[in-house]
């Protein structure tokens, strides 16, 4: 999904439901429906609310990390916050 951002139109969203093997009708179906659009807009409302406008965007230890970040950079705070809680 990062990789095709922000190409999320409805065409989209069921081709990468075929990708995926999900059940594409039903997909399709819950989409059209709204069935999740409560619990989506819910989600919207809390990105907004952290600042997140980036993918992926990891919160360590409440230390807001932005972007695809390697391994080492990602592992280095994690072992700064550990070494910061004493453990």
């Amino acid at each position: 999904m990062l990789d095709n951002s922000p190409t999320l139109d409805k065409a989209s969203l069921v081709r990468y439901a075929s990708q995926l093997g999900l059940d594409v009708k039903r997909f399709a179906s819950d989409l059209d429906s709204g069935k999740y659009r409560s619990a989506v807009e819910k989600d919207k409302a809390l990105a907004v609310s952290l600042d997140l406008y980036n993918t992926p965007t990891l919160f360590i230890n409440g230390r807001k990390v932005v972007g695809n970040r390697p391994y080492d950079y990602v592992n280095r705070i994690v072992q700064e916050e550990l070494s910061r809680a004493g453990k």
